[in-house]
């Protein structure tokens, strides 16, 4: 092989891993507070695609713009989507949490398809590709990897340098101590589904540069990030970056070794082993 191919590819790995740690940095902020995995999530995100194109497209919206707008409408949903099904069974069985996650995923691809049909839809925006020591970079790519660096850096000083961070991550280790502390864990839950929307709505807008977005994009991206989150360990937001980047490696360079199907054979190989060495995750946290 090639090695500047293998270094290409290796480099895509991580700029493919940046994107992916926003997303599942989002569904492990979720769940680490909530304790609930959103099975919507993905298609949150999708929603938040199909904002920044119509945006674009149809009314001639800056792409910057139309990113922003993503970042809150998602993170609206996110409040929605806490306030209409997840608080009222908070309390329930979790397989009535599981249903009613899965239940909202197919109506949104149900919804998605009667307003949009199934096409493919893209930007297609004319970014460039740079040429770095005989690779070539998708400038996409590097852009997309830069804001969610920035984004998950922020989410970073957010939980560790303020407030409300410091009490959501309270809330996340003990939340009936922090209940008997006199803290509004319901204030709490809505702030972590708006942080965690915003963080789908944005990882949308960075998806829609690079790939095309159609109502069952979710089938494709929701798999692999849930199969992050699980490898990292559930609620371990150390483990959703580390996981992240090893599985985009694996996915980027398995791809030119071999091909991209037999690539993600090999993705969900070392998942499946590494749950038998340890089935809470590689990073998992204590709870």
């Amino acid at each position: 092989m090639d090695p500047v191919l293998i270094a290409e590819a290796a480099v895509n790995g991580v700029l493919l891993g940046g994107v992916l740690a926003l997303l599942a940095l989002g569904l492990n902020l979720i769940f680490g507070v909530v304790d609930i995995v959103w099975i919507n999530y993905v298609e949150l995100v999708m929603l938040g695609m199909y904002a920044v194109y119509w945006l674009v497209t149809a009314f001639g919206w800056p792409v910057w713009l139309a990113g922003l707008a993503a970042v809150a409408l998602v993170g609206v949903l996110g409040l929605l989507v806490h306030l209409l099904i997840i608080a009222p069974i908070l309390a329930g069985a979790p397989v009535n949490q599981l249903l009613a996650t899965g239940g909202l995923l197919f109506f949104l691809q149900s919804f998605a398809t009667f307003l949009w049909t199934t096409d493919h839809r893209s930007l297609r925006l004319a970014l460039p590709i740079l040429q770095v020591g005989g690779m070539y970079l998708s400038f996409a790519r590097l852009l997309a990897f830069a804001v969610s660096l920035l984004a998950v850096t922020g989410l970073y000083l957010f939980l560790t340098r303020t407030y409300m961070g410091t009490a959501i991550r309270a809330v996340s280790q003990d939340r009936e101590a922090m209940a008997l502390m006199g803290a509004d864990t319901r204030t709490m839950y809505l702030v972590t589904a708006g942080i965690g929307g915003a963080m789908g709505g944005l990882a949308g807008a960075l998806l829609i540069i690079q790939y095309s977005v159609h109502p069952y994009f979710g089938a494709s991206f929701g798999p692999l990030v849930f199969m992050i989150c699980v490898l990292g360990g559930l609620g371990s937001m150390p483990g959703a970056l580390v996981a992240s980047f090893l599985m985009s490696e694996v996915i980027s360079v398995g791809g030119i070794i071999t091909s991209t199907e037999m690539a993600y054979v090999v993705a969900f190989v070392i998942f499946i082993a590494a749950m038998f060495v340890r089935p809470q995750g590689l990073l998992a946290r204590g709870r």
